[in-house]
């Protein structure tokens, strides 16, 4: 052990140099967070971009097995590598999601109804204690703004919220449109408000080709785009690039990922339009030249 004298000699506390600031955080809305949430947070979101591609495969609560997840484990798995986040149901995570697997999960814990009843319906379906087993970065519910159950739906979330808050966990708050509801600007950045001022993290919401920088603006906490239904590549790697060039933080996409005619590519397509800004041109040349690549391999397999 070194002596008295000598290990008071090797001490250098540099007193003139101020302490580094660590309260700075990349993510609009979070400065205020724990640590423990900034770094969930952190994990869903790249420091470096400060955007996310996540990967939603959580529908079948809703619709069963839909078509491009009829086998999670084939279609879903092999994307993993490619995509930053994965969004997805506690069963699908338990029964087909590897656990060596090192992306964090946006869980979705709200349920309560299906395709064949009133959608808005629901409940919270998994409490805190499942999310802290299963490692969860943060939890999503569904909001039904104007939704016959608008009210329960509202609840769910602020309760979801209250109890994420305790743990660190952060919470999504998913814009659920009714079919009689119109996807612009002003309803958009109403239900994303609301949402936010209840105190969600982060919001998902559609993208509209009108006034889609008011709803972002508008907006205290980062914004993320669901891809919506299936489109041609060319045109959601369009919406993507519009999206994030008008302030979102990036996408969660399902179908038009899974369900894309090279799925691999487009994944890796889409990443390259968020993180590095891709013009849409290039990022579908790119998807092309992937796809070829891949069918190559498969020949010569």
């Amino acid at each position: 052990m070194p002596g008295e004298s000598e290990a008071k000699e090797k001490k250098n506390f540099q007193p003139g140099v101020p302490q580094v600031k660590t309260d700075a955080f990349f993510l609009r809305g979070s400065g205020g967070l724990d640590w423990g949430m900034k770094s969930r947070l952190a994990r869903i979101f790249s420091p470096k971009s400060g955007r996310t591609v996540m990967l939603a495969f959580d529908h079948g609560y809703l619709y069963g097995p839909t078509t491009g997840l009829e086998r999670m484990d084939l279609s879903i798995v092999p994307l993993i590598p490619y995509i930053d986040v994965l969004m997805c149901t506690r069963g699908a995570l338990r029964s087909v999601i590897p656990a060596d697997t090192r992306k964090p999960v946006v869980l979705r814990v709200s349920a309560g109804a299906t395709i064949l009843k009133e959608m808005s319906h629901e409940c919270v379906a998994v409490d805190i204690d499942d999310a802290v087993r299963l490692d969860a970065a943060a939890m999503a519910a569904q909001v039904y703004i104007g939704g016959e159950y608008e009210h329960d739906t509202i609840r769910n979330l602020s309760e979801l919220i209250n109890a994420g808050n305790r743990c660190g966990i952060a919470t999504l708050g998913v814009t659920a449109v009714g079919r009689e509801m119109a996807r612009d600007a002003r309803y958009l950045g109403l239900a994303t408000r609301v949402i936010a001022e209840l105190g969600a993290h982060f919001v998902k919401t559609y993208y509209c080709p009108e006034g889609f920088e008011d709803v972002v603006a508008g907006c205290p906490v980062p914004i993320v785009i669901a891809g919506g239904k299936k489109m041609p590549e060319i045109d959601c790697l369009t919406m993507c690039y519009n999206a994030v060039d008008q302030g979102a933080r990036g996408v969660d996409m399902g179908r038009n990922i899974f369900c894309a005619d090279a799925p691999i590519a487009m994944a890796r397509a889409v990443a390259a339009v968020v993180h590095e800004n891709l013009k849409p041109d290039k990022a579908f040349k790119m998807y092309e030249e992937l796809k070829g690549e891949m069918k190559g391999r498969k020949k010569k397999g």
